[in-house]
């Protein structure tokens, strides 16, 4: 799994966790046994690799300018 991991420093994933926990950031490196990961907030997360249960990458997803409201149940 780390040299599967290594193909992915320097690009941007998903992953998730054994109980379904999930994180998401740019792979900064692969250290001893942890996925360290940094996020657009420059926040660094370390990952257990032995935890992981699914990584993909992921693509910028495209910005959009103006509002965009939530819907709401309420009347």
């Amino acid at each position: 799994m780390k040299s599967f991991l290594n193909g992915f420093v320097g690009k941007k994933v998903d992953v998730v966790c054994a109980g379904g926990v999930s994180v998401s950031g740019q792979v900064e490196a692969i250290e001893a046994d942890v996925l360290v990961l940094k996020d657009d907030e420059e926040k660094v997360c370390y990952v257990a690799i032995d935890k992981i249960t699914v990584v993909w990458e992921t693509k910028d997803k495209p910005t959009r300018t103006g509002f965009i409201g939530g819907f709401s149940n309420r009347h």
